[in-house]
């Protein structure tokens, strides 16, 4: 039986034998091939950036004059309507043109104006560099509240858009490098970048995409990507699907052969450990021999807990001074007196008042959404035929964000010991979707299944226990029907121990399904399908009264997966979210596994619930992407799109949209 192991144990040999065929490549060659190669996955996985820069139309906002060196206020475009707050470090007086370091903060509660952050800024500066210190997106003065956490519900936002955290990090910081590059001040051949946690991430993947920094130091953040899979990450840091392309040894291995210091601490934990890092780091030291440039890599460990301490500053300054400068050994510099700054002297935006239109994940997220669905509200669906053009078109994006969703076997079954009660059996069933991944059932029914009645799987998402709490089981039992409710893996007796993070229930093992690139959802379905094909083949089952409901948010398995559904005679979907889109955070509670990166390429939820055609369809009651209840009028637009899918289906009395869900009446619907 399934356990808050198994789907941790799953995924993790998923990953190994992803990666169990990776080697050190042996020439100079074969390594300039598989760049090329691992430069193009990484980018298509971060999300598209612009074919073209926008004008970054950067302007000094407020300026601090300060003994050596003067402090600019500064903001700039990095996409159209997506600005960044920054801050601008820089020496004096003038002495030509200085090397120049970018700072990128991670998870410190002030960002870029942390006093933690501002150390690094303020050491660099009086050392002779030109300094730019950034504001993540969603972060510091770029969060919707001006201060708090960008990632789970408010970061995830971007994934069904096929956007990400990560990429609009990289991106920003390219667009920071063309500032750099843009100031009379900076030698644009002496760009260096370093930062800790998300900061040493973002580090990482700057300093391997963008080849003007010639110094890169990520710092307690280097490990390995199969060590994120036992670990609680933020969105981020992860890189969808990357473990179907790559280990992190071979990203680090993008910088070679510029200089790269890699920065470790003894109490970090697991996935940014020292260990971690030195089986990255032995990938990574290969390819640098491929160069000749082995005194160009250098890995520090640290007496310490996840930080960016003096002592790892002092060893970064050194680092940045030899590879920067052409000055020293490489070894630590102390770091020089300084006095940091109060955050407030440092706001972009006094008090916290963006410009209007200040784009944040969400509305970023929404404006590309509606691009996405541009062709659903253009397109003249006239005829049958332009239907199902459409609907392959639907299919095949589908596949794609969903990852592989094989079509089922004979799965065989093992039944438990039933249990009888007031004339209802409760018996438990486990089937194996996958090898290594039993899946358990509650099969419930009133009397006996020696003839041929109704079946339905009954889903939610908080396993098979709530969903037989739910009315409509019981309301479905009265009536006659078989009833199979699954806890879809990682969810119910199966969900992972200490999966949930803030607000987001699913927060852990729906980022593990993303790095091995089959999010939740994808897998959901193949489970969904299990049931359904073992259910088909019970000679005590009605084969062509087999249905599928979801309960709440996983009404939204039902739908995005009903042409995946097929043996599903009728489809149904009570209380489930009517759309991805939103322009705020999703709600509490939302779960990040329903958000496939990209499925949005496909469409929106009332897109998808349209390949359900011309199967009976059953839509009660919803609810907005924002968690509020849909009125029916609501209800109805939002799915005006499925209807006239089933209306060129000739199939419209097949469908039914209403706001009600009362237990009795549904039934009588399916």
């Amino acid at each position: 039986m399934p356990d808050a192991t198994t789907f941790d144990a799953f995924l993790e040999a998923q990953a190994r034998a992803l990666r169990a065929g990776d080697v050190a490549p042996a020439t100079r060659l074969i390594w300039e091939k598989r760049k090329a190669k691992l430069r193009a996955d990484a980018f298509a996985a971060m999300g598209p950036f612009p074919e073209k820069a926008c004008a970054l139309g950067p302007r000094v906002v407020g300026t601090l004059k300060r003994a050596g060196y003067r402090i600019e206020k500064v903001v700039f475009q990095s996409r159209p309507g997506v600005w960044v707050s920054s801050t601008a470090y820089v020496p004096e007086p003038a002495r030509g043109k200085r090397p120049a370091v970018l700072c990128v903060h991670g998870h410190f509660a002030g960002a870029r104006r942390d006093p933690v952050i501002q150390a690094r800024c303020l050491g660099l500066v009086q050392l002779g560099f030109f300094v730019l210190a950034v504001d993540a997106f969603s972060a510091g003065e770029r969060h919707p509240a001006g201060v708090g956490y960008h990632g789970a519900l408010l970061g995830s936002t971007l994934w069904p858009a096929g956007h990400t955290l990560l990429g609009m990090q990289v991106y920003d910081n390219r667009r920071a490098v063309d500032y750099l590059c843009a100031r009379p001040e900076v030698d644009a051949e002496r760009l260096g970048i370093t930062g800790a946690s998300g900061g040493g991430n973002q580090s990482m993947y700057a300093g391997a995409l963008d080849e003007r920094f010639k110094a890169v130091v990520p710092v307690c953040s280097v490990g390995s990507y199969q060590a994120y899979l036992r670990a609680a990450c933020c969105v981020c840091e992860v890189l969808p699907g990357a473990l179907r392309f790559t280990e992190e040894g071979d990203v680090l291995g993008l910088v070679a052969p510029r200089a790269l210091l890699v920065i470790n601490a003894t109490r970090d934990a697991f996935q940014f450990s020292i260990g971690e890092a030195r089986k990255a780091l032995v990938r990574t030291k290969a390819i640098y021999k491929l160069y000749d440039a082995g005194e160009k890599l250098r890995h520090d460990t640290f007496e310490s807990p996840h930080a960016y301490n003096q002592p790892m500053r002092e060893a970064m300054y050194g680092w940045m001074t030899r590879w920067l400068k052409n000055e020293g050994t490489g070894k630590p510099i102390p770091e020089p007196k300084h006095a940091i700054e109060k955050p407030e002297d440092l706001a972009c935006f006094p008090g916290g008042k963006r410009p209007p239109g200040f784009l944040f994940p969400p509305t970023f997220a929404a404006r590309e959404a509606q691009a996405l669905l541009a062709p659903f509200r253009d397109a003249k669906l006239d005829h049958k035929e332009a239907w199902e053009a459409r609907a392959a078109t639907i299919g095949a994006e589908l596949g794609k964000a969903l990852g592989p969703v094989p079509a089922p076997g004979r799965p065989a079954g093992k039944f438990g010991k039933g249990e009888t009660s007031a004339g209802v059996t409760t018996n438990s069933l486990t089937l194996t979707p996958e090898p290594g991944l039993p899946l358990s059932v509650a099969v419930r029914f009133k009397g006996a299944l020696g003839g041929k009645v109704p079946a339905c799987v009954l889903l939610h998402l908080e396993g098979k226990v709530e969903a037989l709490k739910h009315p409509l089981a019981a309301e479905l039992v009265a009536k006659g029907w078989a009833v199979y409710a699954p806890d879809l893996r990682a969810t119910g007796q199966a969900k992972p121990a200490s999966d949930r993070v803030g607000v987001a229930p699913d927060h852990n093992s729906a980022e593990h399904a993303v790095w091995i690139g089959r999010p939740l959802l994808g897998q959901w379905l193949i489970d969904v399908r299990c049931v359904l094909a073992f259910m088909a083949v019970q000679p005590g089952l009605l084969r062509d009264r087999l249905a599928v409901v979801g309960l709440g948010q996983a009404g939204v398995v039902v739908l995005a997966g009903a042409g995946l559904l097929d043996q599903a005679v009728s489809l149904a979907a009570v209380g489930a979210p009517a759309s991805f889109v939103t322009t705020t955070a999703y709600p509490p509670g939302t779960r990040m596994g329903l958000l496939a990166p990209g499925i949005l390429r496909a469409g929106d939820v009332q897109h998808l619930a349209a390949l359900a055609a011309p199967r009976k369809l059953l839509i009660a009651g919803g609810m907005g992407a924002d968690g509020k209840k849909l009125e029916e009028k609501a209800l109805r637009t939002a799915f005006a799109f499925t209807r006239k899918a089933y209306r060129l289906a000739k199939a419209e009395g097949r469908l039914t949209v209403r706001a009600g869900e009362a237990p009795g009446e549904l039934v009588g619907l399916l």
